[in-house]
């Protein structure tokens, strides 16, 4: 095995730090600008560190009946959104990986070459499908989509369970189950690490999704976190003046949740992501 020289690791190392605080120092810069005063982040030059942390910015933010009103929707589109995701992506990957039948790879490579097709140029007939239907300024606009699978997550789930031995389904086909049951009994349980990998996915993507709610969503009854960032944060007075410290320290508090959630599954992210990238 080769051993690299000791200079040679340490300039690894050294390379790594340096990338890993250019990486870092944004979030930091967000959590000193959360800190300072309206009139401490304009200051020049500016603090590295406010010299008197402005904690009871975070107290109004938590503090503020609309925050909270925000966070419950996007839980709502985070849950339901993740839930169709899981559910389509992996009934619709299944007979694609473990079924045979004429033109199932003629069906796999269509739902692959859709991926080419930019998510832009669907939002203009899916407003006016919704308008249509009366479900502008709703849920039902950011929800409905994710229960018709996702390409790439059909792709991901696929790749995985490929990667099953088809004896698993031939035992469980001797013990009396039918398609449906080898699915739900047999593929669900082995394929933790692939449900895993997609639901925290699709709950990161729909934590931050800015863009489809500021098409479909108006009131602010319907509003997630990115929206009432953007919006709830304005200056009496006009003049479009934004409390950039709120907004910072807002901001700060969206970052957790995502960031905690891939600390505790990266291991099952990284498994699931290895595995659906096997060949069959």
């Amino acid at each position: 095995m080769y051993n690299a020289p000791k200079w040679m690791k340490a300039l690894q190392y050294a390379v790594m730090i340096i990338v890993a605080a250019f990486m870092f120092f944004p979030i930091y810069w967000i959590f000193c600008n959360s800190l300072k005063t309206l009139t401490g982040i304009s200051a020049f030059p500016p603090e590295l560190f406010p010299s008197d942390p402005q904690w009871s910015n975070y107290t109004q933010v938590l503090s503020d009946p609309k925050n909270l009103t925000y966070l419950r929707n996007t839980l709502i589109l985070v849950v339901f959104n993740t839930v169709g995701t899981l559910v389509s992506s992996s009934i619709v990957a299944y007979p694609l990986a473990r079924m045979r039948f004429r033109g199932r790879n003629t069906v796999f490579t269509i739902i692959i070459l859709t991926m080419m097709v930019p998510s832009a140029t669907l939002v203009v007939p899916e407003y006016l499908m919704f308008r249509v239907f009366g479900m502008l300024d709703s849920f039902w606009p950011l929800i409905l989509p994710s229960f018709f699978a996702q390409p790439y997550n059909v792709f991901l789930f696929r790749q995985f369970f490929v990667s099953i031995p088809d004896s698993i389904d031939e035992a469980a086909m001797l013990d009396g189950c039918n398609r449906w049951q080898t699915f739900w009994k047999v593929i669900v349980p082995l394929g933790k690490p692939i449900y895993i990998t997609v639901g925290i996915m699709s709950a990161s993507f729909w934590w931050n999704e800015l863009f489809m709610p500021l098409i479909f969503i108006n009131s602010d009854e319907y509003k997630p976190l990115t929206v009432g960032a953007l919006t709830n944060f304005q200056l009496a007075g006009g003049g479009n003046q934004t409390a950039w410290n709120l907004q910072m320290a807002f901001s700060m508090l969206m970052i957790l949740p995502p960031a905690l959630l891939y600390i505790c599954c990266s291991k099952y992210i990284t498994e699931g992501i290895k595995t659906s990238g096997m060949k069959d």
